[in-house]
């Protein structure tokens, strides 16, 4: 029987140059301690990369796509940014809206009112008028809302629901 002797494919060679002799040593040792060949070991461990990262991407083309997500983030931070300005407006103009009937002289019919305050009054005890508007996300400069949170106040101490104390508004239910 002859043996038949298989020569090297010089096409499927590839060519690794390691930064350093001990760098090759430590992969050769690697290599003997499992058992196979350098050449196996380093296939085997290339191999389970790529199957760990099958969407294998150059640096460069990651680089792209980074500041591409990143342009895409501002856009939406500014995106939101805007729709909070907006949505802060509309709750000032809901805020406005619904005190209406306290800033009018003369209203008659029935009034509502703004049951965040009542739950506030009802679960702090005393509140002192700065806590209340600071509570109810009022400025103090928003001379209307101040106007229209005091004569709820009023109206409430009316009807004997609040009382007005040293240290600032208590439930009396």
């Amino acid at each position: 029987m002859v043996a038949k002797v298989v020569m090297p494919d010089k096409s499927r060679y590839v060519y690794l140059y390691l930064p350093s002799a001990e760098e090759k040593k430590r992969w050769e040792k690697l290599a003997d301690e499992a058992g196979v060949p350098l050449t196996k070991f380093v296939i085997e461990i290339v191999e389970n990369a790529l199957l760990e990262e099958s969407e294998f991407k150059p640096r460069a083309e990651m680089v792209k796509e980074l500041g591409s997500l990143r342009d895409e983030v501002r856009k939406l931070q500014d995106d939101l940014r805007l729709k909070n300005i907006v949505i802060d407006k509309y709750e000032s103009e809901l805020k406005r809206y619904r005190s209406a009937t306290f800033l009018e002289g003369g209203f008659e019919g029935a009034r509502e009112y703004n049951q965040e305050l009542v739950d506030l009054l009802k679960r702090k005890g005393v509140v002192d008028s700065y806590k209340i508007l600071e509570e109810l996300g009022i400025d103090p400069r928003e001379a209307d809302l101040v106007k229209a949170v005091s004569s709820q106040l009023d109206n409430l101490e009316a009807y004997g629901l609040v009382e007005s104390t040293s240290r600032g508004w208590r439930w009396k239910g």
